[in-house]
């Protein structure tokens, strides 16, 4: 049996459903269905049983051979500031799951974030020390990296426990985030609406490492399937793109999609990232000859995706 926490998401309900064309179908998704898109995805997996995620660890222990823990649950706003909320829903609770791996010697695969990382002014190297969070929740995701490292400092158990630094995610299934979807999405919505696209001023030189959810969704199986020691990895292209590049490539197929250009919003103000961009190094020592999508291609995909939705 395979646990997917999230598995209504984006990154989820992407990798229940690449999990379904393997045939494997014997999957208990957990999440909360708060939103439309989230029963949306969820109608079209095919799964043994559903949980919500406030009632899943009291079930936890009478639940039988689970040999894989996919943890992509979470709260991802970045603009959450009930930080007690965040401390029990991204640290408390995937403690629980990963202890449980422990102690039944079940592969534990987890989503960290990037955001760990802050501003850049560090680098956004895995092998590095220098973490600069500039809010709640990536504080919450460096807390239960901090935990999964400590456990692994001195770990020579069975259960492998690896953890996943997603960089900018985008792809198919995302609608439930709303505020939090990609920028390409919110592109696509104003566009069906018959409105410009916009951008923050300056968005030229803000520029981030953007990956298709098809990417994460291979690296995660992969990382349950083959010998991939246990750690706590970047997952990135290890290529920036500016949010203008996404715009023209973007106008560029909807035949010139017209652009306007707003200000930046005061609330986010020193709590954004202007630049990310995964140094790949430690898992390309495990995986030489994993390539990830381009922009170009990435982008393309998922346009076509919603357009035939």
């Amino acid at each position: 049996m395979i646990v997917v926490t999230g598995g209504a998401g984006l990154i989820g309900y992407n990798l229940v459903q690449a999990l379904n064309v393997q045939g494997i179908t014997n999957i208990i998704i957990v999440d909360n269905l708060n939103h439309n898109g989230k029963q949306k995805n969820l109608s079209q997996l095919k799964y043994a049983q559903y949980f919500d995620k406030n009632d899943f660890l009291s079930q936890l222990p009478a639940l039988q051979n689970i040999t894989t823990i996919y943890h992509q649950g979470a709260c991802s706003s970045t603009t959450e500031t009930d930080i007690n909320y965040l401390q029990q829903n991204n640290v408390a609770y995937s403690k629980a799951l990963l202890n449980y791996a422990i102690n039944t010697k079940c592969n534990f695969i987890y989503a960290s974030s990037a955001a760990v990382y802050g501003n850049g002014d560090n680098g956004f190297d895995d092998a590095t020390n220098d973490y600069a969070p500039i809010n709640g929740y990536a504080q919450s995701k460096l807390d239960f990296d901090k935990y999964v490292t400590d456990v692994l400092s001195n770990y020579n158990g069975e259960t492998k426990i690896i953890g996943l630094r997603y960089f900018n995610v985008y792809g198919f299934g995302e609608a439930h985030k709303q505020h939090m979807s990609s920028v390409i999405y919110k592109f696509f919505q104003a566009y069906q609406q018959g409105n410009a696209i916009e951008l923050f001023e300056g968005s030229d030189t803000i520029l981030r490492d953007f990956i298709s959810v098809d990417d994460i969704v291979k690296v995660n199986i992969l990382c349950a399937t083959k010998a991939i020691e246990n750690g706590i990895y970047n997952v990135g292209t290890g290529k920036a793109a500016s949010f203008q590049d996404l715009a023209n490539a973007f106008s560029n197929y909807f035949n010139n999609a017209t652009i306007n250009y707003i200000p930046f919003p005061e609330h986010l103000k020193g709590k954004y990232q202007y630049f990310t961009q995964a140094k790949m190094d430690k898992w390309n020592k495990q995986n030489s000859d994993f390539t990830f999508e381009n922009i170009e291609t990435g982008v393309l995909n998922y346009l076509k995706k919603l357009e035939s939705e």
